[in-house]
């Protein structure tokens, strides 16, 4: 039930068809007695900004959810960012604070980093390859310095992406090993594949599987099919794998506590949940 005291949490995006958040976060906030609920605002590229500084003034508001196509487009609209979203170039999270102002932060790679660290990797002193400069590949580059990597090499096909994304590492992280080269996969800790290869039918590996030792954790963040082409050959190696919808489940319990509402394990918001999860991983 809404009513007057009831916090709202804006998921701002476009289009809103796909959003699942309403039905992991607010069965959840009904179970644990919270008042609050997620809802929907889908806003177009050209209407963002004016909508966004309208919305700081509610008073309800705790807080959004940016997604899709304003994660960039939010960082000039927020008083303040984190250094995982300055590093990542993204911001999809914001929090709006008792004095009014707005913290934006990114939750992409935290999602990743504890699904590994669940699983029993610790990123801390281990050399990291990752695939993929863009959004989710920058936002886990972040995270993965910040829990401790000791060794980052970072592969795009567009090398400019991988070098700006390389500058912001250093700035920010000046104990990290950052390089820019290829995505040869022989001797790694992990390695993460965080391109689009793999969405489609026929894609070739991100990595040459060969080349992997089954001593490495490999990293999937297509979330098309629980078992990808390329965790299927790194479980024929031997090799610890996380699915690319661990993320997400993993992602959900750190926006919790951004926002104040506690915390969750990945197993109570999947029982929660008033989807199929299958569908959402197609």
């Amino acid at each position: 039930m809404i009513t007057g005291t009831t916090e709202l949490v804006a998921h701002i995006g476009f289009p809103t068809g796909t959003f699942k958040s309403p039905m992991i976060y607010n069965p959840w906030f009904e179970q644990r007695g919270i008042d609050a609920v997620v809802v929907p605002f889908g806003v177009k590229a050209e209407h963002f900004a004016a909508t966004f500084r309208g919305l700081r003034h509610l008073t309800n508001l705790r807080g959004a959810l940016i997604t899709m196509p304003h994660k960039v487009a939010v960082m000039e609209l927020v008083d303040e960012l984190t250094p995982a979203a300055r590093v990542a170039g993204a911001c999809n999270a914001v929090l709006r604070r008792a004095d009014g102002s707005l913290l934006g932060d990114q939750f992409d790679g935290a999602g990743f980093v504890r699904g590994v660290q669940r699983k029993g990797f610790d990123p801390r002193g281990r050399r990291v390859l990752v695939s993929g400069a863009g959004g989710v590949g920058s936002a886990i580059a972040a995270s993965l310095a910040a829990a401790g990597a000791a060794a980052m090499q970072l592969h795009d096909s567009r090398e400019a992406a991988a070098q700006s994304l390389a500058e912001r590492l250093r700035q920010h992280h000046p104990a990290l090993q950052v390089a820019v080269g290829g995505n040869d996969p022989a001797g790694f800790d992990l390695i993460v594949n965080a391109t689009p290869l793999g969405m489609r039918d026929g894609d070739p590996l991100p990595f040459d599987m060969a080349r992997v030792s089954p001593q490495t954790m490999v990293g999937e963040v297509v979330m098309r099919q629980d078992i990808t082409p390329l965790l299927a050959a790194a479980l024929a190696r031997g090799c610890a794998v996380q699915q690319g919808k661990d993320m997400l489940f993993e992602m959900i319990p750190a926006y919790l506590e951004f926002f104040g509402y506690g915390s969750a394990t990945p197993e109570e918001l999947r029982a929660a949940a008033r989807f199929d999860l299958a569908e959402e991983a197609a």
